[in-house]
């Protein structure tokens, strides 16, 4: 038998106006998606005027659990790209999380 062919990530969107789905969005996969879709979020364009901390704070009580800080990192990167930003790593925006909310959140 031959070896299974690996899946082919969708394409990543390269601008906001591109995006139609929370996968295409850059730094989203299917776990973030699902997370998104908790917060009532199932449009990329429902990001845009969002507040990262809140959606970041949303999540927490919507699950329970205390979220990683790279979580609200990969919301600033989100929220930012559907506000018309170029597309970033999500990690880009770890010295902004850390400068508005100091080392609160860890990291």
């Amino acid at each position: 038998m031959g070896q299974a062919v690996p899946a082919i990530k969708a394409p990543k969107a390269a601008s906001a106006a591109d995006c139609h789905t929370l996968e295409q969005l850059p730094n989203v996969g299917p776990a973030m998606a699902r997370d998104l879709r908790l917060l009532g979020v199932n449009h990329p364009a429902q990001l845009r005027g969002q507040d990262a901390f809140v959606l970041y704070r949303a999540l927490e009580r919507a699950t329970g659990t205390r979220q990683d800080p790279c979580v609200l990192d990969t919301f600033y990167a989100i929220v930012d790209f559907m506000q018309g930003a170029s597309p970033r790593p999500w990690w880009a925006y770890t010295a902004e999380r850390k400068r508005r909310h100091g080392q609160a959140l860890g990291g």
